[in-house]
């Protein structure tokens, strides 16, 4: 049986300006070090800079492994749910998108599908992938993974630099591996990217 690992992470924390900031590098770094152990066979990364500086901060620990960009993995909404999906504390949100707006992003998230989230062949051989991303896209593929309906994307939050796991095999559905783990961060760099509240 062929299993297609992804690793998917938020990048790191980044500053109002959308670059990388100290604590990011370091979050990113840590990850790097986590995943160093594992047959990593590529890193891509979204085209924005927070995501793109995370992206070569991990895979100095990875040596040999080509990192490169993916146009899909770009911070976008994926799906525009509609008023009776939308729960009230959202509704605020989704002011101002179109039609056309909303289109675009549902078509982006189905190429994001299309490339990542494909089930491998029987004749291929296993591959363990980084995708350093954002927030709504690891949300995007977990509800896909589960085949939750599309509005399911609201509420899966990712904090900066936290891993998630989801493995595909062919011939079963997707399995999550883990969600959201943060066990490779120190306390004070862990929960950034959420509302500041008490967190376990």
């Amino acid at each position: 049986m062929t299993t297609r690992h992804l690793y998917l992470a938020r990048h790191g924390a980044a500053d109002a300006f959308g670059q990388l900031t100290d604590a990011g590098r370091k979050q990113a770094g840590l990850l790097g070090e986590r995943l160093a152990g594992l047959p990593i066979d590529a890193v891509w990364h979204s085209p924005l800079p927070r995501a793109e500086a995370s992206a070569y901060e991990l895979a100095r620990h990875l040596p040999d492994v080509p990192v490169a960009e993916a146009a899909e993995l770009t911070d976008h909404v994926p799906y525009i749910p509609g008023p009776a999906e939308t729960p009230a504390s959202w509704l605020g949100f989704f002011d101002g998108y179109d039609a056309a707006e909303a289109a675009e992003g549902r078509e982006l998230a189905d190429a994001l599908v299309a490339r990542f989230a494909r089930m491998p062949d029987r004749d291929e051989p296993d591959t363990h992938e980084v995708l350093v991303t954002h927030a709504y896209q690891i949300a995007w593929l977990i509800r896909h993974a589960m085949d939750a309906p599309p509005s399911r994307w609201l509420g899966l939050n990712s904090a900066n630099t936290a891993l998630t796991v989801i493995d595909y095999r062919t011939g079963l559905p997707p399995t999550i591996v883990m969600f959201n783990d943060m066990s490779h961060l120190p306390a004070h760099l862990r929960w950034t990217g959420f509302p500041a509240t008490a967190r376990p």
